[in-house]
């Protein structure tokens, strides 16, 4: 019904002689014919962005889209059909890593780019089976006693040949691509029974987070999928929490609702990441039970030198309480950023004041140790 509605859009949209089309799951083709210049394309992939700003009605429900334009123009970019469609695609999947709601259009370089988009791709498929991704687990730290009370479990890639890979270059292709659910379901039970041999081998309980993607939450059942893995694994249901981003909740909102309800009867912790930076309404909080609020790292980074970054802070810290969610910063490291945050009670802070993120052996030996951020 989606792909129906968008269909209706963009037909509407269309001038008397072009063409609209769909190629296959959410990729539509459209020709545009007589064109006075180049930057008529661009004029008619703008409108079609300023239109899908606005949520779709689905069964009275708003669902909110976001849109990639990749274009080609014949004859530079291509003299025949294939050429052009394959250029095309090409500059679309530079504008999806440039964070949607974008038009690119196509040049030359793009296609070693895409080359290199597509190895990449390739390789990450196997690395999996290869043993080449890795959980590094960064400390979250209480502001009232300064000891550890979990960590975020963070993914890691390290290639033979092309060495360490950044989450910022392959979580976009995993995204892309599908690989995401696959990738995802590794992380998730690699992070639980990590937890659960320090729990075994006597260590304080700690909490372990573990970051769930939109396109997990939308293309399987996340409640059974995630029970299944505490059952598999024998990790209990109070040491694992799952981040979730803004942009998620705003996506199906009577699934979102549904899921949260399931995962939180049974125990499992849930937090908002990077609160503040993406586009949902706060009346959501009334409706998404969670636990705690995260403060994205780019308020917390200035906050002692931006007087707006600074009222952010304090008023995401504010609103958390009065919700009785807890509040955590991420991003904190120096001792006046979090001389501020524990004057302002935050509840915890996670950053490299206290510690990078560490390899399980390393995390091990602080949390034996009781490494804390005060006595």
């Amino acid at each position: 019904m989606v792909l129906k509605a968008v269909a209706d859009l963009l037909s509407g949209l269309a001038r008397e002689g072009d063409t609209v089309s769909r190629l296959g799951g959410d990729e539509f083709l459209i020709l545009l014919t007589d064109l006075h210049n180049t930057s008529d394309a661009y004029i008619f992939s703008q409108n079609i962005i300023e239109n899908l700003v606005y949520p779709v009605m689905v069964q009275d429900r708003k669902i909110h889209l976001s849109v990639s334009i990749g274009v080609s123009v014949f004859p530079q970019n291509g003299e025949t059909s294939d050429a052009l469609i394959d250029n095309a695609d090409v500059a679309m999947y530079r504008a999806k890593e440039l964070g949607r709601n974008t038009c690119q259009f196509y040049t030359s370089q793009m296609s070693s780019e895409m080359q290199r988009r597509v190895d990449l791709e390739i390789q990450l498929r196997r690395a999996i089976a290869k043993g080449q991704l890795e959980l590094v687990y960064q400390p979250k730290v209480s502001l009232k006693t300064g000891g550890i009370t979990g960590c975020e479990a963070l993914l890691r890639w390290h290639h033979p040949e092309l060495g360490s890979v950044s989450p910022a270059c392959f979580i976009p292709i995993a995204e892309d691509s599908g690989l995401i659910v696959q990738v995802g379901d590794w992380a998730l039970r690699a992070a639980c029974m990590q937890a659960k041999a320090w729990l075994d081998a006597e260590l304080p309980p700690v909490r372990v987070a573990v970051n769930i993607s939109v396109r997990q939450f939308l293309q399987q059942d996340v409640a059974s999928w995630v029970m299944r893995t505490l059952r598999e694994t024998g990790l209990p249901s109070e040491l694992l929490e799952l981040e979730l981003t803004e942009s998620l909740i705003a996506q199906d909102v009577g699934k979102v609702i549904s899921t949260f309800d399931q995962l939180r009867a049974k125990g499992v912790n849930l937090s908002i990441d990077d609160f503040g930076t993406g586009y949902s309404s706060l009346s959501y909080l009334k409706r998404f039970r969670v636990d705690m609020l995260k403060i994205d790292q780019s308020f917390v980074h200035d906050m002692l030198t931006d007087p707006e970054d600074a009222a952010i802070v304090l008023a995401v810290i504010a609103l958390a309480h009065n919700l009785n969610f807890k509040v955590i910063a991420e991003g904190v490291e120096t001792e006046a950023h979090c001389h501020f945050l524990r004057q302002n009670f935050c509840d915890e802070i996670q950053g490299y004041y206290f510690s990078k993120p560490l390899p399980a052996a390393e995390f091990e030996v602080i949390l034996r140790n009781d490494k804390r951020l005060f006595q």
